[in-house]
């Protein structure tokens, strides 16, 4: 899979294929042409209509309960008058600090209506990480629920005053002291729709959603109303292609971009309904799709490989799916995952939350990160030293089909970059120069393969590609071999310094189940051999009970680099590459094993 490209007749095929969802695709297409960021419009606005047109459609599932798109827009008022009567504005941030449940949709509904800001804030995060997301955004009211206390109660009170002059509590008991009820502000607040929704600019803010954090403080990136409508248009209408019957199941947290703006605009671009899961539950996870009756779901890539590790069992394919939206479903389990669970649509897309652009998988191929008809380059890139190749006159070469490089995406008045709240970190990843001067091109910081005909596959992310013995090693082709051999239920790969070697060798961090017995690692090297070439199979080995991962399950791999491959300083079991094959390396002072 990762050597595919896709040739015509391929093409062709695929566009036949989509020939009974024409409708959609061609809706889909004409909206992401004719969409300017200066024309009125907003999600709120959207919202609005909906509810006007069809007042009575289901619009929201939570545990058990069903909300119209009249009940939800009427509830949705109610918040966005309390937040005006509280003096929220245009433009001002209002920070929403809860889990997955129905008062943080009506909350951020509620927010964008006024033309504020929605500032989806993790609620895994406590102390100085939260109080730096407070920091960068700014937000003159914070709503938190009943479950998020405790992150409330890691900032001391002067400090908390300091970053945010009001604290609402959404919950049914009563709230700590020095907060204000959300609850006793809406109960008598208006149902109508707000003025300042009907005069919104798409070019406006609605979120901000933070980068995950894995290397460091996250960032924020911004989200006006005309991304979040592109993303209506080009993943929704033209890659998912919903229909208003359609149920779309959410298990991902609201504050990713995946849950709150791939998913929900899909959903609101169809009129169609959404059943949001408090928390991802691999074990009952198709007990809750069935229990909503869903047609469709998101996905982050490692959701599924979780879903695949769960024992088979013989109600797999009872189920209504018939389309999913997603990124990071790795080539090596695409087949394996489509087929066990009997899912006809695979919608994979590649974006990221400060990126201007997005590729979605609208014609149903394998393995594709997607297709974007807007402009993008794939240059040469020196993976040694983490930069793009510039040619003798400046500008940098685009690599050719089948082909790996770095992903830019150049910035338009069609595709404008909105960036993070920091503007110096907005231009830290923009590139000048590229092509011709005065073009300007956002650095992706991932390698991507070009597929042909608009397509590309995700290799890497820079940093995670390393170089050695003279060649570029890509973690995530090392990781689907692994991933085939019995008993690893799960790998991370990342390069690590050996003193006195040029570049880095590969280590991978494996999660083994026990069930199988010890590992043997004359097999587990012949079998690596046989799937990679020789300058890309791990030197090392760490078998770990867990992985760290982010609350969006992306591996944290700054820590693992960090440790390395020292006996002394790591618990876990550590084996070598030697010429039998993989042999447990021995500690000076030994520890204690896992059984």
């Amino acid at each position: 899979m990762a050597s595919q490209t896709i040739n015509f007749f391929q093409w062709t095929g695929g566009v036949l294929r989509t020939a009974p969802a024409l409708p959609s695709v061609v809706k889909g297409l004409w909206n992401l042409v004719t969409l300017k960021p200066d024309q009125i419009g907003s999600l709120g606005l959207r919202y609005a209509e909906l509810a006007a047109r069809q007042p009575d459609a289901p619009a929201l599932i939570f545990e058990g309960r069903t909300w119209t798109y009249a009940q939800f827009n009427a509830w949705a008022n109610q918040i966005a008058h309390s937040l005006e009567a509280a003096g929220i504005r245009q433009g001002d941030s209002v920070g929403v600090l809860m889990e997955n449940r129905a008062e943080l949709m009506a909350c951020v509904l509620g927010i964008v209506k006024l033309g504020a800001i929605a500032t989806l804030l993790n609620n895994q995060q406590r102390g100085e990480p939260l109080a730096h997301s407070l920091r960068i955004t700014k937000p003159r009211v914070v709503i938190f629920g009943e479950e998020c206390v405790e992150a409330f109660d890691s900032i001391v009170p002067a400090l908390r005053a300091e970053l945010c002059p009001q604290w609402w509590f959404e919950g049914a008991s009563a709230g700590p002291a020095g907060t204000d009820s959300l609850r006793r502000r809406t109960l008598k607040a208006e149902t109508s729709n707000p003025p300042q929704t009907a005069q919104i600019k798409l070019r406006q803010p609605c979120f901000h959603i933070f980068t995950s954090g894995t290397t460091g403080m996250p960032k924020a990136s911004v989200m006006t109303h005309y991304r979040w409508h592109r993303c209506m248009a080009g993943l929704g209408q033209l890659g998912m292609r919903l229909k208003s019957d359609d149920v779309l199941y959410c298990p991902l947290p609201m504050y990713h971009n995946n849950a709150l703006t791939v998913s929900w605009s899909s959903v609101i671009g169809a009129g169609a309904c959404m059943a949001l899961g408090r928390k991802f539950s691999a074990t009952r996870f198709w007990d809750e799709i069935r229990a909503n009756k869903a047609t469709a779901f998101c996905y982050i890539g490692e959701l599924c490989r979780y879903l695949l590790n769960q024992p088979a069992k013989a109600t797999d394919q009872q189920h209504g799916v018939r389309t999913i939206i997603g990124n990071g479903l790795r080539p090596d389990i695409w087949e394996t995952f489509q087929t066990r669970f009997n899912i006809p649509h695979i919608a994979e897309f590649y974006t990221a939350s400060e990126c201007n652009l997005a590729f979605v998988n609208a014609f149903n191929f394998k393995g594709t990160a997607g297709y974007c008809p807007l402009p993008y380059a794939i240059v040469a890139f020196d993976v040694e030293n983490e930069t793009p190749i510039r040619q003798a006159d400046g500008t940098m070469r685009k690599v050719g089909k089948g082909e790996c490089g770095l992903l830019l995406t150049e910035i338009t008045d069609k595709a404008p970059l909105d960036g993070y709240t920091d503007s110096k970190a907005t231009e830290a990843k923009v590139f000048r120069h590229v092509f011709k001067k005065g073009d300007a091109w956002f650095n992706t910081g991932d390698l991507i393969r070009d597929m042909g005909f608009g397509h590309i596959g995700f290799v890497d992310r820079v940093g995670d590609t390393f170089r050695w013995k003279g060649e570029n090693v890509a973690t995530t082709e090392v990781e689907a071999a692994l991933g085939t051999i019995d008993g690893i239920e799960e790998a991370v790969v990342y390069g690590v310094e050996v003193p006195g070697a040029d570049g880095r060798a590969g280590m991978a961090a494996i999660r083994w189940d026990d069930s199988k017995g010890h590992i043997d690692g004359a097999a587990l090297a012949a079998a690596l051999h046989k799937a990679l070439p020789k300058y890309a199979v791990p030197l090392f080995i760490r078998v770990r009970e867990e992985h760290e991962v982010t609350a969006t399950f992306k591996h944290r791999k700054v820590e693992l680099k960090r440790e390395g491959f020292d006996v002394d300083k790591v618990e876990d079991d550590l084996y070598a590459l030697g010429e039998n094959g993989y042999e447990l390396m021995q500690r000076a002072h030994p520890v204690a094993r896992r059984a």
